[in-house]
């Protein structure tokens, strides 16, 4: 129990301390439309179907771009390049980084689902909309890819409250995990 005496509470604390040791890929979902133009950093974001290409993001329920999203019908997933921590920071919304929402950070260019992409992402997925679910604090998003990008730089990483960038495995290190 949490000093609240709060058994949920203590469990969500343990869960998010625990998370924190899962390091993932950081991205920006952007959205645009009728509904406005928004952008908001995610951590999560995964593949659903090769064929056909489809993936989901999740977003924080309360966040305007969730509903933006949902209205627009579109978004673009900017999987963030090592060098684009201040992109993330930006729509992270963290304290003194201005306005999330007025894509200050980063240069951006019109998807083909008119959703903004980054420039000089490490890959960028332009989506439509084809299903909506609620999970506890975040909705859950899934589109179909109608445009698949690859940049050239590594992606940027995010664990235990921290940026990074993939280290270099030395060549047996994959044997050793028997993955040869």
């Amino acid at each position: 129990m949490n000093r609240y005496g709060d058994a949920e509470s203590d469990l969500r604390d343990q869960f998010e301390t625990a998370m924190r040791r899962v390091a993932s890929s950081v991205s920006v979902v952007t959205t645009d439309g009728e509904a406005g133009r928004f952008g908001v950093t995610v951590g999560a974001m995964t593949m659903v179907s090769a064929s056909p290409p489809m993936l989901l993001v999740c977003v924080r329920r309360d966040s305007p771009a969730a509903s933006a999203l949902l209205a627009n019908g579109t978004f673009a997933v900017n999987v963030l390049a090592a060098d684009q921590v201040e992109v993330a920071a930006t729509f992270s919304g963290e304290p003194l980084r201005g306005n999330p929402y007025e894509f200050r950070a980063g240069q951006w260019r019109e998807a083909p689902q008119a959703a903004p992409a980054l420039v000089g992402a490490a890959a960028c997925f332009a989506c439509t909309l084809l299903e909506a679910h609620e999970g506890g604090t975040h909705s859950i998003f899934i589109g179909a890819v109608a445009e698949a990008v690859a940049g050239e730089g590594e992606p940027l990483l995010y664990g235990n409250r921290l940026y990074g960038r993939h280290a270099v495995l030395e060549p047996g290190w994959v044997h050793l995990c028997g993955n040869a």
